[in-house]
């Protein structure tokens, strides 16, 4: 044993020990309980980062941990290789999405390995790879025959700066979530995931994950958004048309006095076309697509809309209503139409009065009369029912179903239950993505490709355009092919490519055998691996990759090929690793490397100007507040700098970025090094003890007590 704790060395002869000997390769051992450890995998952007190693530093201790306790312990790692983020980085680095991936995987696998996480490398997978994608394409088949996958014409949401279309869950707070640019509204023909079939067994399920962090099941279940009310018809005047509207306020439907659309919903072109507004309206609806989407439902955004020329029938009185196209209607909510009833909801009161709208009152409070005219706000609590014809005097909450009922009866509405939530959009416009095995044809239409033509490969010699636009549609060798139905010469294949969260909503059964080539999975192995008894990420997936996960699963569910309908048993969001930033008045913000001297006294090696230290925010390379693991991995070695991320903070929370904590672990191994070598001879010599531990005495007795009593509470803080 080396005099000096030499952590380059140490970790260097142990890692290829563990690598000869196959210490981490699992089968599936049937008569041993398994464990299944799962940390969420990463995009290969070229270097891991400190998040990266926080994650899967609190993984590998729980997968040891199990090892310990004999369990069969499935530990895997692979790559989300496909997306937006490689495409755009090989154009800006003017090289192919292929070659920038594999030689990222290639880094960081060596880095992933040097920090000797207990991986078994044998069960490797990369999504853009064809043996995985492939039977991504076949589920697509699948789900196309049982009607899950389907395509239409629709408003979506679109990204100029990325060229592509983007789910809803993918728009924060209207941009981008890749690149922070404003997203507008393009009507395009899409495919759809029918998430929303099982958007009821998503929701009653939050309810039965006791292993998953309550606020990302309650973010689950808001964004699902399940809403009890009323479908209601409204008939358009001189059409026959009816406009069908959700609500969860039936009890005001007599005081409904306008009528308000989404400027995407289809009706709001037809109802205008040939009316003196046609031109105001179709300029309207042009301006309203380039408006940020989430801030048209804020509270305080500005109300504004036009109308369309058209009237519609209250269906419960008889009150011609004059139909509008209003930036606050949104296409995602209910049925992208709004009967708008200004005494009791403050958003159509404000449009009323900004248009001169009739206000009605239909719900009082108890002994109080409320003058529409006299009225600075709406009345938007309970009270009595009045001017609702039959039902005036009744309590306005004890008259939802009565209401409903009645609607019913009449055969102009019913009780209705709605979701938030939206099919899942799939199309990506873009050419680094697994190609959606579908062909277009002039006599048969869309048309699945045969299951033994799979994979449709992705073509890697495409020459990517400036810009993000797809070279796909322009590859003659790829679009063209023949009917797979009549044999057509002239029909042409699909050229969007699926999101990449498809990739990642199935991965973890890949794993389970990544090597079978007869099916999506081997069901024996899969049987016996899933469900993920512990699966650890970020917070930032609960309503993207986890929601996804849970809806793919329920799908292999009801094809048969799985019998659990939940992938992940429990769930650990850790916390994000976060440090100050420090800004030059000249260079802007640096790396912390840039900058030179002792705490608020730092300069700029640039220019020698006094930085500014910010407060502490998440490590992001555009703040440049980053730390680069092989920076501690040649200072201090991949063990203190996993001991670091464990003590520093509990896994749950953020962890402040300290240097002197890192040091503080680097002397803390180097005690327990000098500690053992001082003690080698005698460790060497030491038998194992077999007796009672009543026959020790002494200080033996104790250090046996400690150690057991250490052993209880290191166990049962990672079982919590």
């Amino acid at each position: 044993m080396e005099e000096k704790y030499d952590p380059k060395a140490v970790e260097a002869k142990w890692q290829s020990c563990w690598d000869k000997s196959g210490l981490f390769k699992v089968s599936e051992e049937t008569d041993k309980k398994k464990y299944y450890l799962l940390e969420m995998f990463p995009y290969p952007s070229g270097k891991i980062h400190m998040g990266h190693v926080r994650n899967y530093t609190i993984g590998d201790v729980v997968a040891r941990y199990k090892r310990m306790q004999g369990f069969n312990v499935l530990h895997p790692m692979g790559w989300d290789a496909f997306g937006m983020p490689a495409e755009n980085a090989a154009i800006s680095n003017k090289t192919h999405p292929a070659i920038w991936t594999y030689q990222n995987i290639y880094y960081m696998r060596m880095q992933l390995k040097r920090m000797g996480f207990s991986y078994d490398w044998d069960r490797e997978i990369a999504t853009c790879r064809p043996e995985y994608y492939r039977w991504e394409q076949w589920l697509f088949l699948k789900m196309l025959e049982k009607g899950n996958a389907y395509r239409k014409e629709y408003f979506v949401n679109w990204c100029d700066s990325c060229q592509t279309v983007l789910a809803n869950e993918q728009v924060e707070a209207g941009m981008c979530w890749r690149c922070g640019k404003p997203v507008w509204q393009k009507k395009l023909w899409q495919w759809f995931f029918k998430i929303t079939d099982y958007a009821q067994d998503l929701l009653a399920h939050c309810d039965m994950l006791p292993g998953w962090p309550e606020k990302v099941t309650t973010m689950q279940k808001n964004w699902i958004g399940k809403s009890i009310g009323a479908q209601i018809s409204f008939p358009v005047e001189n059409m026959d048309e009816n406009i069908p509207v959700f609500t969860t306020r039936q009890d005001t439907l007599f005081g409904a006095t306008f009528m308000c659309l989404a400027p995407e919903h289809p009706l709001v072109i037809r109802l205008s076309k040939g009316t003196g507004e046609e031109k105001k309206v179709l300029e309207f609806v042009e301006r309203i697509s380039l408006q940020e989407r989430s801030n048209r439902a804020i509270e305080n955004y500005e109300k504004e809309g036009v109308f369309t020329g058209a009237w519609c029938i209250n269906p419960v009185n008889g009150r011609r209503m004059p139909i509008y196209t209003a930036n606050f209607a949104l296409m995602e909510y209910g049925t992208g139409a709004v009967m708008s009833v200004p005494a009791h909801d403050q958003r159509d009161f404000d449009f009323a009065k900004k248009y001169g709208m009739e206000i009605v009152v239909v719900v009082k409070p108890d002994e109080i009369d409320l003058d529409p005219a006299a009225m600075t706000e709406a009345y938007t609590g309970d009270g009595i029912m009045t001017n609702s014809g039959q039902f005036n005097g009744i309590d306005n909450r004890r008259a939802l179903d009565d209401i409903a009922a009645f609607l019913e009866e009449k055969g102009i509405g019913k009780k209705t239950v709605s979701f938030r939530l939206r099919d899942w959009g799939i199309s990506r416009q873009r050419y680094w993505g697994a190609p959606i095995p579908v062909v277009h044809c002039k006599s048969c239409g869309i048309v699945p490709v045969n299951e033994k033509d799979l994979p449709i490969l992705l073509p890697e010699d495409a020459a990517l355009l400036e810009g993000g636009q797809s070279p796909l549609p322009l590859l003659d060798y790829f679009s063209k092919t023949k009917c797979p139905g009549c044999g057509r010469e002239d029909a042409r294949r699909e050229t969007d490519t699926m999101d990449t969260f498809v990739e990642s909503s199935w991965y973890f059964e890949r794993y389970c055998s990544p090597k079978f080539e007869d099916g999506l999975f081997d069901r024996k192995a899969v049987d016996y691996w899933m469900p993920v008894d512990q699966y650890i990420g970020g917070v930032e997936h609960a309503i993207l990759h986890l929601l996804y996960s849970r809806y793919f699963t329920r799908v292999l569910n009801d094809l048969g090929l799985v019998e659990y309908k939940e992938p992940f048993t429990r769930l650990l969001t850790q916390g994000m690793v976060c440090k100050e930033t420090v800004s030059c008045p000249e260079h802007g913000y640096l790396f912390p490397e840039e900058a030179e001297g002792e705490s608020n006294d730092r300069i700029c090696k640039k220019c020698g100007k006094k930085v500014s230290i910010g407060r502490v925010e998440k490590m992001s390379k555009s703040k440049r507040n980053v730390i680069d693991p092989n920076y501690l991995l040649d200072k201090y070695g991949a063990d203190t700098t996993r001991l670091f991320c464990l003590f520093a903070a509990p896994p749950e929370r953020d962890l402040e970025w300290n240097e002197q904590g890192v040091e503080g672990g680097y002397r803390f191994l180097t005690r327990v090094w000098r500690l053992v070598r001082a003690h080698m001879d005698v460790i060497r010599d030491a038998g194992s003890f077999s007796g009672e531990p009543g026959q020790l005495k002494g200080d033996l007795r104790e250090l046996y007590k400690k150690t057991h009593h250490t052993i209880y509470r290191v166990a049962n803080d990672i079982e919590e």
